[in-house]
Order: structure tokens, then sequence, then C-alpha cells
């Protein structure tokens, strides 16, 4: 029988932001029923009644029903802080039986590193999503193990199309991935917020900068989807020699804006590395 999101039964360990993110992706788009979907963990058991709540999915944190959803799943999704993967892990290599296809959303662990730690080959998507996809607009990076089939990876991908823009590319660069999307929300969000702050020095109240700022920002975004120009093209187009937005943009180059953006996006994949190493390591440790 064909697998496809509808049937098929999704499992997270770990309950955190990018797996509410995910579960509410496909709950609130309809494609996943949420009598499908189960969550676990060992110790927030407030979030996961939230979660059991908000989005109908069934959730556990005691031992007995934790392995059974984990050995029901089809797709089983690693979803637990960076921190405590690799214990997670060991104790996961004796639940799963090569039947389940592993997602793992962790930034910096490698494929190798998760085949280590699990004890065997088995199949892996290495992925890295961010918080957008709880609205349907979020930008995932994704790579296979050789070890996962055709159909397997064909319905991995839908699930993350279900939620927003999807890029394959080889493992080496969802650290870049990392950089750029993964953590790139939070830029937008740190630019925004200091954005707000100049329209209230200016004299605008605070709700009228919030409106202005974000409208701002959505249409930004709009505007390079609807024209499929380049972003610094459509910059040029608005910076009238001498004017206004010169003046702004003359100050941002002062201020190494652009430089602090790239070696923003390039230390975050660094420290993705990093901690990629600082688990390969742990996991040579067990």
């Amino acid at each position: 029988m064909l697998k496809t999101l509808s049937t098929v039964k999704i499992t997270w360990v770990g309950a955190g932001s990018m797996a509410e993110a995910m579960i509410r992706g496909l709950v609130d788009g309809r494609k996943a029923p949420g009598e499908n979907l189960s969550a676990i963990n060992r110790s927030n058991a407030e979030q996961l009644a939230e979660f059991r709540d908000r989005y109908g999915i069934f959730t556990a944190n005691d031992p007995e029903a934790s392995d059974r959803y984990i050995r029901e799943a089809d797709i089983l999704v690693l979803a637990m802080k960076p921190k405590d993967a690799a214990v997670a892990l060991r104790r996961l290599r004796y639940q799963v039986d090569g039947r389940q296809q592993i997602v793992s959303v962790i930034a910096g662990l490698s494929i190798a590193t998760i085949q280590s730690l699990l004890g065997r080959p088995l199949a892996i998507a290495r992925t890295m999503p961010n918080t957008s996809s709880t609205i349907g607009l979020g930008a995932t990076g994704i790579s296979f193990s050789r070890e996962m089939d055709e159909p397997s990876r064909d319905l991995i991908l839908q699930m993350f199309k279900s939620f927003g823009e999807v890029a394959q590319v080889d493992e080496e660069q969802l650290d870049i991935v990392t950089g750029v999307s993964g953590s790139g929300p939070a830029y937008v969000y740190y630019l925004m917020e200091a954005m707000i702050e100049g329209g209230i020095r200016g004299g605008l109240t605070a709700e009228a900068a919030r409106r202005l700022t974000v409208q701002t920002v959505l249409g930004a975004a709009q505007m390079v989807i609807a024209t499929e120009e380049n972003p610094g093209e459509l910059r040029r187009k608005v910076t009238s020699p001498g004017g206004t937005t010169q003046a702004a943009i003359e100050t941002l180059d002062s201020c190494h804006f652009a430089e602090g953006v790239t070696s923003a996006v390039l230390r975050a994949a660094e420290r993705a590395r990093e901690m990629g190493a600082e688990l390969a390591r742990s996991a040579q440790e067990s």
C-alpha cells in the first residue's frame, strides 16, 4: 500500500518549538490528521498537554507509552535538544527496528553520527527547517542517506513541502543552510526590532511603528517574489541619489550592516559545525 501523509504515523521525539512548528503546519494545513501524530519527551508534561489539547495529537512522557509510539511510527522525527541527542539516540537504538524512516531536525548532527549512535546504518533524512513552518512559510534544507529509498524520500519531501519551501542539498551544505534560513528568521526579527525602535524614537506610537514595520518587511519579501528581481536591484531602484533612502543606506554601511549580516550567517554555520563535532566526539566516547 502506498504511504501518504494522510495515512502514515509520525512521532516526534522531543516537544520543543521546532516540533510544534511542524505539527501545527501539518494539522492546520490539513495535511495529516492529528490522530496519526504523536510527540514524546521525558520531562515537560505541561508542554505535551498543550500539544495534545491544541492539535489533537497523542503525547506521552512515560516509558511504556513512549516506546509504543516509537515502535508504531512510520516516520520518527528526532527533535530533541542537541545536548540531549547522544543519550537519547543511544536509548533509541533498542527501539527502532529499521522499518521507520528517521528524520533529524537537530542542528549540526550528521547522518554518520546518527547512524553511529543508533548502532547501524538506518535510513536517515537530515533536515534544517525553520519556525516559519508553523504558518506554512517554512524554509527547509534536506539531505538523505544512501539507505533511504526513493518512495521514502518522496514522502519526506512531501511532508516538508506541506509547510514551506524545500531545497535538497548535499549534506555538507546543511550547516550553511542553518546559517541562512535555520537561524534566519531571528535576523529579520532583530532588524524589525530596530526599525520599530527607530520609529518610536522619531515620535511614532509603538503600535504605529510596529504595524508599519511589519507591513514593510512583508511587502519587501512579496516584491522579491512577485518581480523575481534580485534584492540588490530592487534596493537600487528605490534609492534615489541624495535622497532619504541613500542617507539611510550610507548610515547602515557606516555600521558595517551588510558585513555584519554576512558574518552572522557564516558564524551560525560555523557553530553548527562545532556542535556536530561535539556530538560526533560524544558518540565515539560511548
